[in-house]
């Protein structure tokens, strides 16, 4: 140990050029790497003894990604915005609302841009999270505001910019989108920044994304709110754009890599419905879905019948709530979900559908999304009393439509748990030593 770094180097060379160790060029080129580690390694010590020893907390911080505090503290920046803007009266405008959202937005992009440009030039969708994080924080602070946690933030921009927000419907979509697309967009740039996979949470984001738009911005121009449609609503269908050319890209990533052999594929897939007790379940529930959907689609249609005009009246009125926004839901699951829940139940009989997976990463969180809403709306103060949920029959219809929405879920954990039944057993590469076999 009192060695100094030249002597132990001296002795490596000594070692190198002896006698016995001349009988070959890989002996002296191994001795030539121990004699660099050895002075690498006495170099690296005596630089690690100069410095200060850190405690656990600041060896701790330098997992934290260098970036993370200031998307974090970006998004937070929605707060004090909102609360300058809505104490100027200039911004009482219809007009001047959608400027300067607008505006904002556009300097945020800058900001993004110009504090991680190494991010959005490995992918483009990081601007994209970070700048959407940001809306889901003056989403929330609009939930709670309407449900009166919060004074005098979102002021103007529910009543001149989106006045439906003020609906119940509207509200529980502004939980949702501050709540969980908030932790999916903070998730999702960091795996970014950490240069990791994130498909699986953008596939769920995505089918969210798009069931809150598709439900959404119909329902303010069929609804009772068509007349008070402003401006903002326009920036609004922008957003239609965004999960179209961020589906692309998240279709398009790379999925992890596969485990699975090519016999233990064909092994899995060879097993009957009898031997998959959790696939049986499955199916059994998807067809209950499909009846359920059909059913509460033939209520909003104005079925006639005594069981309908039940159902409406007793245990879910607000299907009649003229803002439109409960019809749209149930006419997307009739003419959307439908469909999915019969090709699901095929893709689980069958093997071999390798589009089921992610599929149902995309349709576990739009379900999830319009479940949360209109559960909500449906016994929120702001619905009309005549059209909440009584309370007698409070127990049916949570407990229907929770099943309703975690199902899905359940689909969606079952495909990524056990994904082999789905895999094509052909396009598996082979192990390396059944290639060398064949070749």
């Amino acid at each position: 140990m009192g060695l100094r770094e030249g002597t132990i180097v001296d002795l490596v060379k000594g070692h190198l050029y002896s006698p016995a160790s001349q009988g070959g060029g890989a002996t002296f080129a191994q001795g030539r790497f121990l004699a660099t580690q050895s002075s690498d390694a006495l170099r690296s010590r005596s630089q690690a003894s100069q410095r200060p020893r850190r405690g656990r907390s600041a060896a701790a911080m330098d997992d934290i990604p260098p970036l993370a505090g200031r998307t974090v503290a970006m998004s937070l920046c929605a707060l004090p915005v909102s609360y300058v803007l809505n104490q100027v009266s200039a911004f009482s405008q219809p007009l001047c609302v959608v400027l300067t959202s607008a505006l904002i937005l556009g300097l945020l992009f800058v900001a993004v841009y110009s504090l991680s440009h190494g991010e959005i030039t490995y992918d483009p969708l990081y601007a994209v999270f970070v700048i959407f994080s940001f809306t889901s924080v003056v989403d929330l602070a609009i939930a709670l505001q309407e449900d009166g946690y919060m004074m005098g933030i979102m002021d103007f921009y529910t009543k001149e910019g989106e006045p439906y927000l003020r609906t119940a419907h509207g509200i529980f979509i502004c939980y949702w989108d501050g709540a969980v697309h908030y932790l999916l967009y903070l998730a999702m740039a960091g795996a970014i920044r950490k240069r990791k996979r994130y498909r699986n949470l953008g596939l769920y984001w995505l089918g969210s994304f798009a069931m809150s738009l598709l439900v959404f911005l119909p329902g303010n121009i069929l609804g009772k709110y068509s007349s008070e449609v402003r401006p903002t609503f326009f920036l609004a269908i922008l957003y239609m754009l965004v999960p179209c050319w961020a589906g692309v890209r998240i279709f398009n990533q790379s999925r992890g890599p596969i485990s699975y052999t090519p016999d233990v594929v064909q092994e899995e897939q060879k097993k009957s419905l009898l031997q998959r007790p959790a696939d049986l379940t499955l199916i059994a529930y998807l067809i209950l879905a499909a009846l359920f959907t059909v059913f509460r689609g033939l209520v909003v249609l104005d079925c006639p019948t005594d069981a309908c005009f039940t159902y409406i009246y007793q245990y879910e009125p607000y299907l009649r709530d003229p803002v439109a926004y409960p019809k749209l839901q149930m006419l997307m699951y009739l003419f959307y979900a439908l469909p999915f829940y019969c090709l699901a139940a095929y893709a689980l009989t069958f093997p071999g559908c390798s589009w089921l997976p992610d599929w149902a990463l995309v349709f576990a969180g739009a379900i999830g999304q319009a479940q949360f809403s209109h559960m909500g709306a449906s016994v929120h103060l702001r619905t009309p009393f005549t059209y909440r949920v009584p309370e007698d029959t409070w127990t049916t219809f949570f407990l229907s439509n929770l099943l309703f929405a975690l199902g899905p879920h359940l689909l969606a954990f079952r495909c990524l748990w056990r994904p082999a039944f789905f895999l094509n057993a052909e396009a598996l590469p082979l192990p390396q030593d059944q290639g060398k076999k064949q070749q």
